[in-house]
C-alpha cells in the first residue's frame, strides 16, 4: 500500500478489561462493548486510539509540541483544525476466550470464523510471509470441539464437547497465534491449551462464559451498603486474547519551512510502535477502572520485516 505503514498489535489482557457500552442490557448495567453483527466482545476503536494517545504523551511529553503526538493522534480538540492525526486503530477484536474447564484449569476459546477474519486482516495489513496464517477450516457441530491431543470428552463451562484430535493443524495454529502474545511460553500453553469450537458456539461463550460482577458502595460513616448503590459489571478476563490493526500515513502537517521534514508513514508506524520497545515496557492500559487496576494489557508487534 503506497504511502502508508500497517502492523498488528496483539493485547493479551493481564487483569479484567472492562471498556463500558454505556446502556444497560439484560440485568447487568455496565456491560461491555460489544460487534454489533455477531455479538463478539471487542473495544472500539476510538478508545483504542484514546489509550494509544494517552500512552503517547506520558513517553513523549505532553505538553511538548511533539511530532511524535500531535502529528501522530493529531492535535487537541480546540486546534482540531490544524491537521489531521496520521494513525488508522482498528477494533481490538476478539481472537482468544478464556473458558473455564475441567480439565487444565481453562481452555484458550476460538472459532473458524474469528481465525478466519484474522486472516483477512493480516492480508490487508500487507503483512506478507511475515505472518502467513492459515487456520483449520473445520466442519463442526455445536458440541464438538477440535483440540492437539485427546479423546473423549472436553467441558467448557457446563458444556460438553466431544473431542476431535487434530495435532498437526492445531499446533501450526498455535504457533501462529503465538506471535500476537507477549508470552515467553505462550507457544507451549497454546498447544495445550488452545480449543476450536463451531461460531454458533463460540458466539453462545462470548455471551455466557464472561464474568459479571456485582459491585456496592458503602456508607463511609456506618460502613454498610448505601441505598441503591448495587451494579453490576461485565468484564473481559485476564488471559483473553485481542488483537488490533493499525494502518499509518504520511504526515498531514503542513511544513513550517524547508528545515521542516514531515514525518513519512513508516516514520509515524515507528512513533506507536516504540511505545512498546526498547526501555518502554510492553504494556497498555486500555478501558475504565484504572485506579482498581484493570485494562492492562501486555502488547506484542507483528510487523512485516522490511515494509
Amino acid at each position: 500500500m503506497k504511502n502508508q505503514a500497517t502492523a498488528l498489535l496483539g493485547l493479551l489482557t493481564e487483569s479484567s478489561l472492562h471498556a463500558g457500552a454505556g446502556s444497560s442490557v439484560s440485568g447487568v448495567d455496565l456491560p461491555i462493548q460489544r460487534e454489533g453483527h455477531n455479538g463478539w466482545p471487542c473495544v472500539f476503536g476510538s478508545a483504542v486510539k484514546g489509550a494509544l494517545r494517552d500512552k503517547a504523551e506520558e513517553v513523549y511529553g505532553k505538553d511538548q509540541d511533539r511530532d511524535e503526538v500531535l502529528v501522530t493522534f493529531g492535535p487537541e480538540t480546540k486546534n482540531a483544525d490544524a491537521n489531521a492525526g496520521a494513525i488508522a486503530a482498528g477494533d481490538a477484536r476478539l481472537l482468544l476466550l478464556p473458558v473455564r474447564s475441567l480439565t487444565g484449569t481453562f481452555k484458550w476459546v476460538t472459532c473458524s470464523g474469528a481465525l478466519e477474519r484474522l486472516k483477512r486482516d493480516a492480508k490487508r495489513m500487507d503483512l506478507g510471509n511475515d505472518f502467513s496464517f492459515d487456520p483449520p477450516k473445520p466442519d463442526l457441530k455445536d458440541d464438538e470441539a477440535i483440540v492437539s491431543e485427546g479423546t473423549g470428552y472436553l467441558f467448557l463451562e457446563e458444556y460438553r464437547f466431544t473431542l476431535i484430535e487434530k495435532k498437526g493443524e492445531l499446533e501450526k495454529c498455535a504457533t501462529d497465534l503465538a506471535k500476537l502474545m507477549e508470552r515467553t511460553e505462550a507457544e507451549d500453553e497454546l498447544k495445550k491449551r488452545l480449543v476450536i469450537v463451531s461460531d454458533t458456539m463460540f458466539t453462545h461463550l462470548t455471551q455466557a462464559a464472561v464474568p459479571v460482577n456485582a459491585h456496592i458502595a458503602l456508607n463511609s460513616d456506618t460502613k454498610t451498603t448505601q441505598d441503591g448503590a448495587l451494579w453490576y459489571e461485565e468484564t473481559l478476563p485476564p488471559e483473553t486474547l485481542l488483537y488490533v490493526p493499525l494502518l499509518a500515513n504520511n504526515s498531514r502537517k503542513a511544513k513550517k519551512d524547508e528545515q521542516d521534514k514531515a514525518l513519512d508513514a513508516k516514520g509515524i508506524r515507528k512513533c506507536v510502535l516504540d511505545l512498546f520497545t526498547g526501555d518502554n515496557k510492553p504494556y497498555l492500559q486500555l478501558g475504565g477502572n484504572e485506579t482498581v487496576g484493570m485494562g492492562w494489557c501486555a502488547v506484542e508487534i507483528v510487523e512485516a520485516k522490511g515494509a
